[in-house]
């Protein structure tokens, strides 16, 4: 059986240098009837089991550290009868993992949180499988230090968080905390991949790196205008 791509989409709030955003997230379920990875388990653990069905969770997969992200972590990769999934993250967004479950620690008083870390740190070239589908990982930071895509060449899927978007580079808002280095890492990783590779962001609809290779030259305009609002 073939790797199936199934998608829930939450809403719920985001904070990015003490300013909270409402962001609507993606969270891509991936696998076949026995077992899945999950990727961007973002806001409401319950919904994402739902999707989940009682599969079993190879991995937990965040494509960045943003809170909105990490918030479900813990229940989605938990399980009564196989134990706790691993949680996967690139080393560069520990910082903001560091920060989420230190506050997280002091509101319930848990002080075994501040101490938690992620069980694998995803890295530039690292690739896993479910259901017959390879995930190589691409490191494309920006959106944040850590920021990865997940590219499935045999499928011709590409996973971009909060990366690329339909239309635009990721943002929290109309803010991108560093779209030099966004901009970046889009045209690297992205502009020598198939024009029909499937783009399954983080956030909005779906489309594909040909559609979005139109207009990276666009995109330019609103690195000039971040830097003449600073």
């Amino acid at each position: 059986m073939t790797a199936r791509i199934e998608q829930i989409v939450t809403s719920g709030p985001v904070t990015v240098d003490d300013e909270v955003f409402t962001a609507e997230v993606n969270t891509w379920v991936v696998g076949d009837d026995e077992a899945v990875i999950v990727i961007d388990p973002a806001n409401d653990a319950e919904a994402v089991l739902k999707a989940v069905d009682g599969r079993e969770v190879m991995a937990v997969v965040c494509t960045n550290g943003r809170d909105n992200i990490v918030s479900t972590v813990l229940e989605v990769s938990a399980d009564e009868e196989l134990g706790d999934a691993p949680i996967l993250m690139h080393r560069g967004d520990r910082s903001l993992w560091r920060d989420y479950f230190r506050r997280l620690a002091k509101e319930i008083d848990d002080e075994e949180l501040r101490s938690l870390e992620p069980d694998q740190y995803l890295e530039e070239g690292g690739t896993f499988e479910i259901a017959g589908m390879q995930l190589e990982v691409l490191h494309t930071p920006g959106f944040t230090p850590g920021s990865v895509s997940l590219y499935g060449e045999s499928d011709g899927v590409l996973f971009t968080g909060g990366t690329l978007w339909r239309g635009r580079p990721g943002a929290h808002g109309d803010v991108y905390p560093d779209l030099h280095t966004q901009l970046n890492s889009i045209t690297a990783q992205f502009g020598q991949l198939p024009a029909d590779t499937r783009v399954l962001p983080g956030g909005g609809e779906e489309t594909t790196v040909g559609e979005e290779a139109d207009r990276w030259e666009s995109w330019y305009s609103l690195q000039q205008a971040s830097s003449d609002e600073e």
